[in-house]
């Protein structure tokens, strides 16, 4: 039997123990987190399994051993002689392809062998899955007897596989939080991936981030700000190691992303280069996502109607309403289009929370995977998902089930949430659940928190560790358990008791549920509305209904001709080209219609566009029927936020019968009606505006 040292400690842990005994308290035992306790037990479950010893888990009471005396007496037997295999093969092969990244010269496989404390084979064989890692960021394995093993690449795909690495590898507890100390000392992968990517300086990176306002950062969501910042600190930590990016003939950066890239590297103490300062730039000004198209996730039609089924099937499944949850549908679309494309070539994802997501919502878990798994298989090919993806899943329905019965409250909060994965809004809901009088005023990063007026919230609650004194925040997880709960509860006394003594008001005082919010808070809805009302009237002023005739022509002469009529006119070659090219990616064609979507964004488009055409026949365009009109969405590649969001909305707005059916009058007044009526209800929805 091999098992880790830490499986180990929590087994015996459970075998001392006289009763059940709570994650905290085998995390205490094992000297880890009680997140780490939660990530080991699905492997010390199949551990138990194999010798005949099951692990009972019960919601409120804790986790026990369930066997018969002689089966645990045999189980204390079997770990006083167990091997110990602290590293599993994909912590090697991480490991492996770390090592590989530092070195500068070849390295011998008896080193590796040794530093990793397994035989030659074993590292013969572990490298040809490191070559298949390397291969991904276009890096080659070069072994020859005599030479040793070398990675062959230039610096970008080096830092690209450090980057890929970290983002699939650490959680957002480390990324964001405090340095474990000296009496629990970091996993040997954890501590390595955070060398590499230089965390000792995330924080002074991140100040001074903000403090140059780089970039747009504010206006870039949770997951594309980490991994900007992920980004940066590899490029930064890889230079101040003597790693240097090659020369390219890429663009001049723009003069701000210049600056900024400099002032990065002056924080960290670096003379930046010009060509490191381009790459820098680069990374401020990239969109690291792949996906040009205009909308939530691209606005693929299919992946639409995939993601209405599986709503729709866990609505049945839970006699829920949720149809009408537009943060849930924006959610599953955003979370979907990488999982489904991930699944699809073969590729894993780690889920931390799936032991605790399966033991809380054991009924929404099962009717999820039972959605998922008739959904999927049916419109993607018979698509297999793994629990992993299905606990992330429910993340996000449970959210909605949330939000069903949230109430507004009293109490101002500013959240800090590094995940994109749902965790901020599950978060929010379930602190909304428990505790009504509480009401989030604002989803911010560390930084913010800690430079934000004091009397613009009441405290901070946060997923991660922040550097900041004990009493100004609290931690939580994104699930807030029961005894988080009675923490939290505790921190408000001990909140109001400090303003009390202070001779404030208590925390939670003010005005009471309904009430009017705060000056500033109105002050921020006020800008929020006239942002969306700008964007939203720009759009419709713009909105025309055109006529083409096909002549013979095929799409792409029509799809010139189209461009050549909006505001794309002078650059509609390229963005043709591009329309096209995303046409490539996936179907076109709205579900059950006649009717396409092509979309785009682009650094040529000007403006935002929106454009319905009718064709005076229709053509074949490779999709399954022909089609009589198309709707032309362009957009520039960096778009506000809150516009990006209104285009987003309107292509959700396919998916309903009363919107297809009014482009299908071709009216350009009932459809401009339609669609100022749609857009202004979004708009209240989002700023909770009230009449």
């Amino acid at each position: 039997m091999k098992v880790s040292q830490r499986q180990k400690k929590i087994v015996e842990a459970l075998l001392r123990a006289s009763s059940d005994l709570s994650a905290g308290e085998l995390a205490k035992a094992a000297d880890v987190s009680a997140r780490t306790v939660h990530r080991e037990l699905a492997d010390v479950e199949s551990l138990l399994a194999d010798v005949g010893v099951g692990l009972q888990k019960k919601a409120g009471a804790g986790i026990r051993l369930d066997a018969d005396p002689g089966r645990l007496e045999a189980l204390e037997r079997i770990l006083l002689h167990a091997e110990s295999d602290e590293l599993s093969s994909t912590d090697r092969r991480t490991l492996l392809l770390c090592a590989l990244l530092e070195a500068s010269e070849p390295v011998k496989l008896f080193a590796l062998a040794h530093e990793l404390q397994v035989t030659t084979p074993t590292v013969t064989s572990d490298l040809d899955e490191v070559e298949r890692w390397a291969a991904r960021d276009g890096l080659t394995l070069v072994r020859r007897r005599g030479y040793g093993v070398q990675l062959e690449g230039d610096e970008a795909g080096k830092r690209s596989a450090i980057r890929r690495l970290a983002w699939e590898t650490l959680d957002d507890s480390d990324l964001f939080g405090r340095p474990e100390t000296g009496d629990r000392p970091l996993h040997p992968v954890t501590a390595k991936l955070l060398e590499l990517i230089g965390k000792p300086h995330f924080f002074r990176l991140e100040r001074a981030l903000w403090a140059n306002e780089a970039a747009g950062a504010k206006e870039l969501s949770e997951t594309a700000y980490t991994r900007m910042l992920v980004r940066l600190s590899v490029a930064l930590a890889r230079f101040g190691a003597g790693h240097r990016i090659g020369a390219s003939g890429s663009a001049v950066p723009p003069p701000d992303a210049a600056a900024v890239a400099d002032a990065l590297g002056r924080e960290l103490g670096l003379d930046l280069p010009p060509e490191e300062i381009a790459y820098v730039a680069g990374v401020l000004t990239e969109d690291e996502s792949d996906d040009d198209g205009v909308g939530v996730a691209g606005a693929d039609p299919r992946l639409f109607e995939t993601t209405a089924a599986l709503i729709a099937d866990v609505e049945r499944r839970m006699h829920a309403s949720l149809a009408g949850d537009r943060q849930l549908r924006e959610g599953l679309l955003q979370h979907l289009e990488p999982a489904i494309a991930r699944l699809r070539e073969g590729g894993s994802i780690r889920n931390p929370l799936l032991p605790q997501i399966k033991k809380d919502y054991e009924t929404l878990f099962r009717s999820v995977k039972e959605a998922a798994k008739e959904t999927l298989q049916e419109r993607e090919r018979g698509l297999a998902v793994p629990d992993e993806e299905i606990g992330f899943l429910a993340m996000h329905f449970g959210a909605a089930l949330e939000r069903a019965k949230q109430l507004p409250g009293a109490v101002r909060a500013l959240l800090v949430c590094t995940s994109g994965i749902g965790s901020s809004k599950m978060l929010a809901v379930r602190l909304a659940k428990e505790f009504p009088q509480l009401h989030v005023v604002g989803n911010v990063s560390w930084y913010e928190a800690a430079h934000s007026p004091k009397d613009r919230y009441d405290l901070i609650v946060s997923t991660v560790d922040l550097p900041l004194p004990p009493e100004q925040y609290i931690k939580l997880s994104p699930l807030l358990n029961e005894e988080e709960t009675d923490r939290l509860r505790r921190f408000l006394r001990g909140a109001a008791e400090r303003k009390r003594a202070q001779g404030a008001a208590p925390t939670g005082a003010g005005p009471p549920a309904g009430a009017a919010a705060p000056n500033e808070d109105a002050l921020e809805r006020l800008r929020a509305l006239k942002q969306y009302a700008d964007g939203a009237v720009r759009l419709l002023d713009a909105f025309v209904v055109g006529r083409l005739a096909t002549n013979g022509r095929g799409i792409r002469e029509l799809l010139l001709d189209a461009c050549g009529r909006t505001a794309a006119a002078g650059v509609a070659k390229a963005v043709t080209d591009r329309l096209l090219e995303r046409e490539r990616q996936g179907s076109v064609l709205i579900p059950d219609t006649d009717l396409a979507l092509f979309h785009t964004r682009s650094d040529a488009i000007e403006a935002p566009t929106l454009a319905l055409f009718r064709l005076d026949e229709r053509i074949d365009t490779g999709a399954d029927r022909p089609v009589s009109r198309f709707l032309l969405m362009l957009a520039p590649k960096r778009l506000p936020k809150r516009e990006l969001e209104l285009l987003s909305e309107i292509s959700a707005m396919l998916l309903q019968e009363d919107f297809v059916e009014a482009l299908q009058t071709d009216d350009e007044a009932r459809i401009k009606r339609y669609l100022a009526n749609q857009l202004e209800a979004y708009i209240k929805n989002n700023i909770e505006w009230s009449e």
